[in-house]
């Protein structure tokens, strides 16, 4: 069975910067798709980052050079490290992966920016 484990997240100011990582299981990690997605109240979650197997990265255009998305394999994890962040980017934030052709989530992580 598919889980993942989102951490880190909380409250950073504007400027600052914030970790979040994801733990995979049930999975082969190493050939599979990571991404991480996001949603605030009343909108469609939307995707903020996603790192093939390959190690392939593309990013939403609001977070293109500020947020940066690596993986570990012999750990399982994918992380997102989110730089210079702005009070746009609060949102809750899931952890992504599709396994023959279904989606699974992480239970999200709140990261709140605001001074």
């Amino acid at each position: 069975q598919v889980h993942l484990v989102e951490s880190g997240g909380g409250l950073a100011q504007p400027g600052g910067s914030l970790r979040l990582s994801c733990k995979a299981s049930g999975v082969n990690f190493k050939i599979t798709t990571m991404a991480w997605y996001r949603q605030t109240p009343g909108s469609q979650r939307e995707l903020v980052a996603r790192i093939t197997a390959d190690g392939d990265r593309s990013f939403a255009d609001s977070v293109k050079g500020r947020f940066i998305v690596s993986r570990d394999n012999i750990r399982r994890t994918v992380d997102l490290q989110m730089n210079n962040v702005k009070p746009e980017d609060t949102a809750v934030y899931y952890c992504n992966t599709v396994r023959y052709n279904r989606d699974y989530w992480g239970h999200g992580t709140q990261v709140t920016v605001s001074s």
